[in-house]
């Protein structure tokens, strides 16, 4: 059985911040906040019964407001990931947006849908937010109307849809930019490096050095993106020139509502994470520009200092910088239709002390 309750999380410009937790009967939780939509704890038992929570993120709404230069939990959008320029047209209109990267734009901006407190209601065992993006928010065309709901069942899965609708052609593509560590949130980069990942890819988008996609694609065969069969974490990232920030393709099984994503385990604990999505695109983050060793970390919950490759991000998505690339998935929403983007988060525990994973 599954119980949800609400409480407060303080304020923000004066609103309140409301708290929505799901518990079931394995001990399974998880907590998300109105401010961001924000993903804020997932426990997960162990194959001890033990409870470790999974996602970094902060014990208060100063946390997240004043330190959440990572997006730790948050929704992403109007536009996820990057858009090269800062700049892009539709219909012969030309649309400028922030330069919060470089020279071009990053996950919506200055003021992106993680850093507004959205409007909450409880329908069951749902729970969803709302926010209007009014027309030229961050120099978006059309006024779109974003639901993020949130539901947890009697099957430990966390089931998270994304549904929005536009007054004009815009450009949408929705994400939740959660950072796990299966091991426990303050458990570091040295059992990042243990778990075992493997992703339905059989090529990523190539991108220059900014990370902006040429519109080519790379096969992963033979390629530290090869992910296709389960493969250490740390292994991998050695392998891997310039670590993990890609978009992997994901390879469609044949369903026509949502297909298999990613499979992560952390041998240790014996904790998976299984995820499952309708987009066409998962983005691997190894947490690249946390600080590093020798910087100041970024402090989290319970006082731990978060710090480079201590979590990964499997961020379910559109191609990046689609609006550029006709031979992208198109991320363009018109007025008359629906955006939907649903993922599903699995989590459970398993023996792993048999054959089943071995390590390099």
């Amino acid at each position: 059985m599954v119980q949800l309750h609400e409480e407060d999380f303080g304020t923000f410009k004066n609103e309140p911040v409301r708290k929505f937790i799901w518990t079931t009967d394995s001990g399974f939780s998880v907590s998300v906040i109105s401010y961001g939509a924000i993903i804020q704890s997932i426990e997960v038992p162990d194959k001890n019964g033990t409870n470790s929570d999974v996602v970094l993120g902060f014990d208060d709404i100063d946390g997240y407001i004043n330190r959440n230069l990572p997006y730790l939990g948050a929704t992403v959008g109007r536009c996820a990931n990057r858009i090269g320029g800062a700049t892009f047209a539709i219909d012969g209109n030309t649309y400028s947006l922030a330069k919060n990267i470089g020279q071009d734009h990053l996950h919506g901006g200055l003021i992106g849908f993680d850093k507004v407190n959205w409007k909450s209601t409880v329908n069951g065992n749902k729970v969803v937010f709302s926010y209007l993006s009014k027309d030229g928010e961050e120099g978006y065309p059309g006024d779109l109307v974003t639901n993020v709901i949130y539901e947890v069942k009697d099957d430990d899965v966390l089931y998270v849809e994304f549904v929005a609708t536009t007054t004009k052609k815009t450009v949408v593509n929705l994400t939740n930019h959660s950072y796990f560590n299966l091991a426990g949130h303050n458990a570091g980069s040295a059992e990042i490096y243990n778990h075992i990942i493997n992703i339905n890819a059989d090529r990523i988008t190539e991108t220059t050095s900014e990370s902006i996609p040429t519109g080519r694609f790379i096969k992963v065969g033979g390629t530290p993106y090869d992910l296709r069969v389960p493969t250490r974490l740390g292994d991998a990232m050695r392998r891997a020139t310039d670590l993990y920030d890609d978009n992997f393709c994901v390879t469609s099984t044949g369903k026509q509502d949502i297909n298999f994503v990613s499979r992560v385990i952390h041998p240790a604990s014996g904790r998976y994470l299984e995820v499952y999505s309708n987009q066409s695109g998962v983005q691997l983050y190894t947490s690249n520009f946390l600080p590093s060793p020798n910087e100041v970390a970024l402090v989290g919950k319970g006082g731990v200092g978060y710090r480079r490759h201590g979590a990964f991000c499997l961020e379910t998505q559109d191609y990046p910088d689609a609006v550029h690339h006709a031979g992208f998935p198109s991320a363009i929403l018109i007025p008359g239709e629906i955006y939907r983007h649903k993922v599903n988060y699995h989590f459970g525990s398993v023996s792993v002390d048999g054959p089943q994973v071995v390590l390099n």
